[in-house]
């Protein structure tokens, strides 16, 4: 497989660093970015080949990762518009991969002429150590095939979740894509409190780090619903107990949903006024 990375920020590197040697041979993968120190490190690191500017491997390559800044995709993808457009003159159709967050699949086509061969998703930062979880959605070009190599291209970066509607890909950027945020949110909040409890900032980060650490790991490996996996924990009248009562008086588990919800809503707005061009 001959896969082309527009842009290689650290997403991108991450993908490539799951991908060169074990997908495919690093000398497949072909990685254009403006950044001439990420171009040498990527290329020294993973046997990657490299260029400043899109050209003929972009046009060649089975698969196009489009890995920039929102704000610049309209203008990227008009300087692929032509590169795609070679490739089809040539009986070949690239399949599409963008990982840019709130670009609707829809705007892409319209940008690219009217190509349909795309597949939208939004990946999460914990990619970056191997253990994301990235919704994808697939848009009506794309083959079984290409479908398949997608998903095994994020799976080199962790979990994959298709969707079936590309609606609700606001929904995946709020719960997963913001997500690792509301955990940090939560852990600062435990430091504070072990701190203002009389533990050292050292220790209270240890405590907490390792409490989400080993409570995800618990949740993912147990067969029971996370909401009897709290209960098993919270005695009545314990010090459990008494933590969740104040949380649930002070309305925490409403305000999360209502703060994810607040996420999904600001993503459609995004994609709206990124689609605008």
């Amino acid at each position: 497989m001959k896969i082309a990375f527009i842009g290689g920020g650290n997403m991108a590197a991450a993908l490539i660093a799951g991908l060169a040697g074990k997908l495919t041979a690093g000398a497949n993968i072909h990685v254009v970015d403006p950044n001439p120190a990420s171009l040498e490190k990527l290329a020294r690191d993973y046997g990657v080949t490299v260029a400043g500017a899109a050209g003929a491997p972009v046009s060649a390559a089975d698969v196009l990762v489009l890995a920039v800044k929102p704000q610049i995709m309209h203008e990227v993808t008009q300087q692929l518009l032509p590169l795609l457009q070679a490739a089809q003159q040539a009986g070949r159709t690239p399949l599409v991969l963008s990982i840019a967050a709130g670009i609707r699949a829809a705007d892409l086509s319209r940008w690219l002429g009217g190509y349909a061969a795309i597949v939208r998703t939004m990946p999460n930062t914990p990619a970056l150590i191997g253990m994301g979880v990235t919704g994808m959605v697939a848009s009506s070009g794309v083959t079984e095939q290409q479908r398949d190599a997608a998903d095994r291209i994020l799976r080199a970066v962790g979990d994959t979740v298709w969707i079936d509607d590309e609606s609700k890909i606001d929904a995946v950027t709020a719960v997963s894509g913001s997500g690792p945020a509301y955990v940090f949110y939560f852990i600062e909040a435990m430091q504070q409190a072990a701190e203002e409890l009389g533990l050292t900032a050292e220790q209270g980060k240890q405590l907490a780090m390792a409490t989400f650490t080993g409570a995800a790991q618990l949740a993912v490996q147990s067969a029971d619903p996370v909401g009897v996996l709290r209960e098993k924990v919270t005695s009545k009248g314990g010090t459990t107990y008494a933590a969740l009562t104040s949380m649930e008086a002070q309305g925490v588990k409403a305000a999360i949903v209502t703060a994810v919800k607040a996420a999904a809503a600001r993503g459609k707005e995004l994609g709206e006024q990124l689609g605008a061009a």
